[in-house]
């Protein structure tokens, strides 16, 4: 029997169980990612929600952040949640001193874009490229797309227009976060272009 595609989720900090465990649901070969090496035997990668400064500081720490550019750069499959969207963004507009994102994504974002973690909310989103089903989205102290570059592409926008998941190539962003809510479809749409790569 052929395994499933083998996927890392960058455990540095964040909900990173909750990633692993409906990547296994998938049929996904899940490694936990910490060191190059570790990134380096897998073929996609997922970025989790946490504390975006602190992944940061800790994938420079551990010799992370420009194997990861790399492999951004080389066409690696990426999804990214809540703080994983705002290490992907080319751009952060209220990043703290000194913080750093990995890039790839033309999009401009704002951290804590819906407040503080009391100010938490559930959404349907509709999501034509997903289905017609509506996606259930949990919004935990999430960032906002501010603006989206000519290589990007906004695949969905809260009623106030506000966007909140965008694609480019391999690389999938979200504000929010499908692990809490139960929603397969982006983890699948990542797995998808995983095995595209193979």
């Amino acid at each position: 029997m052929s395994k499933g595609p083998r996927v890392g989720v960058l455990a540095l900090q964040g909900d990173v169980r909750e990633h692993a465990a409906l990547l296994e649901g998938l049929g996904a070969e899940v490694t936990l990612v910490r060191r190059p090496a570790e990134l380096a035997a897998v073929d996609g990668l997922v970025i989790p929600g946490g504390e975006s400064s602190v992944i940061d500081k800790l994938s420079r720490l551990f010799g992370m952040q420009e194997p990861i550019r790399a492999a951004i750069a080389e066409g690696m499959p990426v999804l990214g949640t809540c703080a994983g969207l705002i290490l992907l963004a080319d751009t952060v507009l209220d990043a703290i001193e000194g913080q750093e994102s990995f890039g790839g994504l033309d999009v401009v974002v704002r951290r804590n874009a819906f407040g503080r973690q009391v100010e938490s909310f559930e959404a349907e989103l509709d999501i034509p490229a997903l289905g017609s089903d509506p996606v259930r989205a949990a919004f935990i102290r999430g960032p906002v797309v501010e603006s989206v570059g000519p290589s990007a592409t906004p695949l969905a926008a809260l009623p106030d227009g506000r966007v909140v998941a965008v694609e480019q190539g391999a690389i999938l962003g979200l504000s929010f976060h499908p692990e809490i809510t139960g929603e397969t479809r982006f983890h699948q749409r990542f797995l998808d272009r995983v095995a595209l790569r193979h």
